[in-house]
């Protein structure tokens, strides 16, 4: 089959590998619960989420805190990569954990991906990604617009945003494939340099800050903030898990960046 002759193809629900079509180097398969869709290597933009009407691939189509246009699938020639951008209000978690917030931006490996969109309603909403490569001819089928907000967004007040804002930069930047929270003497130099900051901070001021949000998340139900549940050694896995639960629930998102605006 060449593949300037192969069309779009929408996949049934349930495709198994033995029923998905054998397609050429650089095609993408995208499946969801209802069905997927499949485009050879060329020039397309390939999206999904809970529109139903104005999505190639539908997925979380009966919970609102899915956005109607949550990705997109780009491909800029026959020769490029598949590249992914969250256009949704929630984050996209890969495999190894990363979570790719909104307005992130990433390329789709050859291979079997899947996503998953964790919804605020404790769902989560698969969304599964096959990029064919050149051992692999038999791919196995395995807007950000009117979003409503995840119920579970928790209140900060502005200094506590810019304090954890500055704490979890690398994660809200998505250029590191593993990141981990600032330091918090860095974390107080970064809240210092803001022009939003009300006061002075210290390494111990941030650090209290944070642990003030910490404890209130707890309170609420939040599991892994506490030494006892992480176990020994800590490390900085305390603020790794709050900051993911921030994440997770948009309470934080790559716009809170701006209150960090010009700060190298």
């Amino acid at each position: 089959m060449a593949y300037e002759r192969f069309p779009p193809q929408i996949l049934p629900m349930g495709s198994p590998s033995g029923r998905v079509p054998s397609a050429p180097p650089g095609t993408i398969f995208v499946t969801g619960p209802e069905g997927g869709y499949a485009v050879p290597p060329r020039r397309y933009t390939l999206l999904f989420g809970r529109d139903r009407e104005d999505v190639h691939v539908p997925v979380g189509v009966d919970d609102p805190t899915v956005s109607r246009r949550h990705g997109v699938f780009t491909r800029a020639d026959t020769e490029g990569d598949w590249w992914l951008v969250n256009t949704g209000n929630l984050p996209i978690e890969l495999p190894d954990g990363v979570l790719m917030l909104t307005g992130h931006k990433r390329i789709i490996e050859s291979g079997y991906t899947p996503l998953v969109i964790n919804s605020s309603k404790q769902r989560s909403h698969l969304v599964e990604v096959r990029v064919v490569d050149g051992d692999d001819r038999h791919p196995r089928s395995t807007s950000s617009a009117e979003t409503t907000a995840p119920e579970t967004v928790y209140a900060l007040s502005p200094q506590e945003r810019l304090v954890l804002t500055a704490l979890a930069r690398r994660y809200l930047e998505g250029q590191d494939a593993f990141p981990l929270p600032l330091a918090w003497e860095d974390t107080a130099r970064l809240v210092n340099a803001s022009p939003y900051a009300t006061k002075s901070w210290t390494f111990r001021s941030v650090a209290n800050t944070v642990e003030d949000v910490r404890e209130r998340l707890r309170r609420r139900g939040v599991r892994g903030l506490t030494r006892d549940e992480v176990g020994e050694p800590v490390g900085s896995m305390l603020s790794v898990n709050l900051i993911r639960e921030l994440l997770r629930t948009a309470t934080l998102n790559a716009q809170d960046l701006e209150l960090l605006a010009g700060q190298g």
